[in-house]
């Protein structure tokens, strides 16, 4: 096969805020991290890594490059918080009691000088996801699948340095590697979905009933060099447009806004009993060529 994956289990070393929408003054976080978020984590690791020691590591083109890597040799499902060490997943976030277990916010405010007191309309709070579970205090680890092309080279070790979603001036986002396994392909992948192999993009599989652990495409798009992207049928569930910041053309980080895709949201259920997709870039499941 040419290509190999891997069960990927991180301990989740300090609030993590994958950032979503605004609410009032609260920034809320998505109850999962997204393929976009560790590909751009990854991305940036693997940059720093490569970067000789007293070199500056801001040169866009190196980011775009290895960026480029990451999509054409590693492919992802999301990351899924759970409590256990061996990264089963057993409450999902659009299950009850996924909120009192993982979710916190924390509130800050600017100050103004010199009187030393907020300065007004500043006042926020940014919602997190926790280290330990607010009901008994137990680790949290984040679990999911990383799909790697035999080529690949050493990505594993950046695994334990990154820093996931924002607030990371904070010290947000912090994960050490926990255990990183190869995955037997005859095992379902969180209990649902089958691969089919030699497939590159990977091909998942599943029955009626199972649940949606990547958005899935709701609608066709075309990308900037106007390839198309096609919409997985038989899915049953809320949509959303996910977009995201990229550099842009001059090199300036986050700057520009991506495209926004028409998704089905994670936790929507498959309706048909042949269900199939590929995972397509950051994670994004997509619809099997006609």
């Amino acid at each position: 096969m040419a290509w190999k994956v891997c069960q990927v289990v991180l301990r989740l070393r300090s609030p993590m805020h994958i950032g979503q929408i605004k609410l009032g003054n609260i920034q809320r976080t998505r109850p999962y991290v997204t393929g976009r978020v560790l590909w751009g984590a990854l991305t940036q690791r693997l940059v720093r890594d490569t970067t000789p020691p007293g070199t500056p590591a801001t040169d866009s083109n190196l980011y775009k490059d290895t960026g480029k890597w990451v999509h054409d040799n590693l492919a992802f499902t999301y990351l899924f918080p759970t409590i256990h060490q061996d990264g089963t997943v057993d409450l999902w976030p659009w299950e009850e009691g996924f909120g009192p277990r993982f979710l916190s916010t924390y509130a800050s405010t600017a100050l103004t000088y010199p009187q030393q007191s907020a300065a007004e309309g500043t006042l926020h709070e940014v919602e997190c996801i926790v280290p330990n579970t607010l009901d008994e205090g137990c680790p949290v680890y984040l679990s999911g699948y990383v799909f790697a092309r035999q080529d690949a080279p050493d990505w594993q070790s950046a695994l334990n340095r990154l820093q996931l979603g924002g607030e990371r001036g904070y010290g947000w986002g912090q994960v050490a590697t926990e255990e990183v396994r190869e995955w037997d392909i005859e095992q379902p992948l969180f209990g649902w979905y089958t691969l089919q192999p030699d497939a590159w993009p990977p091909v998942l599989r599943a029955t009626e009933g199972a649940r949606l652990v990547a958005h899935a495409l709701a609608a066709d798009y075309s990308n900037d060099v106007g390839q198309v992207h096609r919409a997985v049928s038989g899915i049953s569930g809320p949509v959303e447009p996910l977009v995201g910041r990229e550099t842009c053309s001059a090199g300036r980080f986050g700057e520009q806004v991506s495209r926004a895709r028409i998704c089905y949201i994670p936790g929507s259920q498959v309706t048909t009993r042949d269900f199939a997709c590929f995972i397509g870039p950051y994670g994004i499941w997509e619809a099997l060529s006609q």
